[in-house]
């Protein structure tokens, strides 16, 4: 599996393209702020043509450019209907201080957008993506895992090297947060690769050891009704 990406805009929102190879067709993953530039660079290199975009949630810094990337290309956008709203009121997902810096901005939903479900298997790109319902930082957050000659797992805010995502925003709740992380998180073998939503890559065996928050997580696993 080909997988490069870029940090997009001031809030250095992890960008993925990801495709079984160059020269082939392949998915976008969270097209940030200002990510058009950086999204057209990474096709050109590798040769890639795009066939959908998945959001792993609705937050402003992840959705910004997803209307135009899928504008240009007549592709799909993928979502979760618990995030859906926020495509076209980007300002529902923030605090009533943070959303007046994104002023006057409107975003408007792409024209084919597509809801996932927990546990669906999404087969685009000649690539099979299995979705995982991960709430707590957003209603309808979700992280989304594939194989690229070992498991790979991309969080968006759910867990970052070091960190969890952030619960004080609506649609936020930190014990939920930590459920998500027991159920979806805690099971995956050590060497599953994750790409996070901000910051470095990190691999779950090193978040199991190292991370305060799945170690406070760990209690939760079990069965995960309600989530």
């Amino acid at each position: 599996m080909l997988i490069a990406g870029f940090p997009a805009g001031a809030f250095q929102t992890n960008c993925y393209v990801i495709a079984p190879a160059e020269g082939e067709e392949c998915v976008i993953i969270d097209p940030g702020q200002d990510a058009v530039e950086g999204v057209d660079e990474l096709l050109r290199e590798h040769r890639l043509k795009p066939v959908a975009v998945l959001l792993t949630h609705g937050h402003l810094d992840h959705v910004w450019s997803v209307a135009p990337v899928c504008g240009a290309r007549g592709v799909p956008a993928w979502i979760h209907p618990d995030d859906r709203h926020l495509l076209s009121d980007p300002a529902a997902g923030w605090s009533s201080t943070s959303s007046s810096l994104f002023g006057d901005l409107t975003l408007s939903e792409p024209d084919d957008v597509r809801e996932l479900s927990d546990g669906a298997t999404l087969e685009l790109a000649g690539m099979e993506l299995v979705v995982d319902h991960t709430p707590g930082h957003t209603r309808g957050s979700v992280s989304f895992r594939g194989d690229a000659g070992r498991g790979v797992m991309f969080s968006g805010d759910l867990l970052f090297a070091g960190s969890i995502g952030r619960t004080d925003l609506p649609g936020g709740d930190y014990p939920t947060i930590l459920r998500s992380l027991a159920a979806k998180c805690l099971p995956l073998p050590d060497d599953t690769v994750v790409l996070p939503g901000h910051g470095p890559q990190t691999t779950i065996g090193r978040e199991r050891a190292t991370n305060p928050y799945l170690k406070e997580a760990a209690p939760h696993a079990g069965p995960t009704r309600g989530i």
